[in-house]
């Protein structure tokens, strides 16, 4: 069994034994030696594998990893109630803003990457690459209701009703996808089926015709066998697509290539030693994992960067400037 059908299987049993781990632990010895992770679900195979394996060498470590969506997770951190957040997007001003309120201050982190996999279904002969303009047709705000047929996204298209499948509106996945392709983050229509569980929209995706959606990466290629996968128009003109992953590092699949995060508290860094080092574990060692749970590992330069910045206890955001497409490196 691979790393991925061997997490995939454990998801859930793993992620309730940690947790009930910590919640048992009561002492302060023991609460000192807890780590808290929760977040997006896009990037939480990388945290819970890396989790599985910090423990094997710290065996008094307790490690809990947990997935309630990138803006669920983020609210638990600025509220003091975890130690780190897994994202899928940059945090934003508003969350910034309530965890200053609760004097918390964080560190952020880049861990992988991942290019944002527009499918179909696998019956599906018509769509092969799509404009960002035709994008911006189909899920435009402007699109409810109004776009409903596939011969209004392209006059080549047939005269097929389209059936929409996408993360929920509170997901970084969603943000960054209407960002990229509206250029306006939460520009988006609101008549399609949404899900905070990915595997349900391939689902859906799978289940019909005449159906478009978008998922992470690591979704799509654990169901190739029943997708199809789109081209996304470069701003070069050029048809490309997220796999070979080779494309979303060297920024070839534009704009849908995204970076992944953590952020962890300077709180607990402070006052909590074990999550200092579960952190330097997570940054030295992640990278063995990346790829085999289905995601992009950043550029070696990159890595080199983010372990300078953790060492430093550098607080604050950077990536809140960087745009769709652009390099990691520029912004770390």
């Amino acid at each position: 069994m691979n790393l991925i059908d061997r997490l995939k299987s454990s998801l859930i049993v793993t992620s309730l034994i940690l947790t009930s781990y910590s919640l048992t632990a009561c002492s302060s010895k023991e609460q000192q030696q807890q780590v808290s992770v929760d977040g997006a679900a896009v990037g939480f195979p990388i945290s819970l594998a890396v989790a599985e394996e910090y423990q094997k060498v710290q065996s008094k470590a307790v490690v809990s990893v947990a997935s309630s969506g990138t803006g669920g997770g983020i609210s638990k951190f600025c509220a003091g109630e975890i130690d780190i957040v897994g994202a899928s997007r940059t945090i934003r001003d508003e969350e910034i803003k309530k965890c200053k309120s609760k004097g918390i201050e964080f560190v952020e982190l880049p861990i992988a990457l991942d290019g944002i996999a527009v499918i179909t279904n696998r019956e599906n002969n018509f769509i092969k690459c799509l404009t960002i303009k035709e994008f911006n047709k189909l899920w435009n705000a402007k699109a409810d209701g109004k776009v409903l047929t596939w011969d209004q996204v392209n006059s080549k298209f047939p005269k097929e009703k389209i059936k929409l499948y996408a993360p929920a509106s509170d997901t970084g996945t969603f943000d960054y996808f209407s960002q990229a392709v509206t250029g306006k983050a939460k520009n988006s229509r609101t008549d399609y089926n949404p899900s905070h569980n990915q595997n349900t929209l391939v689902q859906g995706v799978a289940g019909d015709k005449y159906s478009l959606g978008y998922v992470g990466i690591s979704y799509y290629l654990q169901n190739q066998d029943k997708l199809n996968l789109v081209a996304v128009e470069s701003p070069q003109g050029k048809c490309e697509k997220p796999v070979p992953l080779d494309n979303v590092v060297k920024n070839i699949y534009t704009p849908l290539s995204r970076p992944l995060f953590i952020y962890v508290s300077k709180k607990s860094l402070d006052s909590k030693p074990s999550v200092t080092e579960f952190v330097n574990f997570y940054l030295e060692n992640s990278w063995k994992w990346v790829d085999s749970v289905g995601y992009v590992a950043l550029p070696d330069e990159a890595y080199v960067k983010v372990k300078q910045k953790f060492a430093k206890g550098e607080t604050g955001t950077k990536f809140k400037k960087a745009k769709p497409g652009q390099p990691i490196t520029n912004f770390i």
